[in-house]
């Protein structure tokens, strides 16, 4: 990964467009911090699927709790809630 200032890749984004697409990744920071990264439509394609992954046992971790201790309507939660 190549690290670099916010101003530098906006300076040179085209350098940066070119690298990305020969498969560098490139991590960019404004006072020392990372604060963005620019990588391959592929690499954000392999981070949607693990994100897509992770919410999908999500949702069937919430829905196995929901059976084994059930559910509360949604009336009952918009009354305790003052809605």
């Amino acid at each position: 990964m190549i690290k670099l200032s916010a101003s530098k890749a906006r300076q040179d984004f085209s350098s940066v467009i070119k690298g990305v697409g020969k498969g560098e990744r490139f991590l960019l920071s404004r006072h020392g911090a990372g604060v963005a990264a620019v990588v391959s439509v592929e690499d954000l394609a392999l981070l949607q699927a693990i994100e897509d992954r992770r919410d999908v046992r999500a949702a069937r971790a919430a829905l196995a709790d929901a059976e084994k201790n059930g559910t509360v309507p949604w009336e009952q939660v918009k009354t305790e809630l003052g809605l």
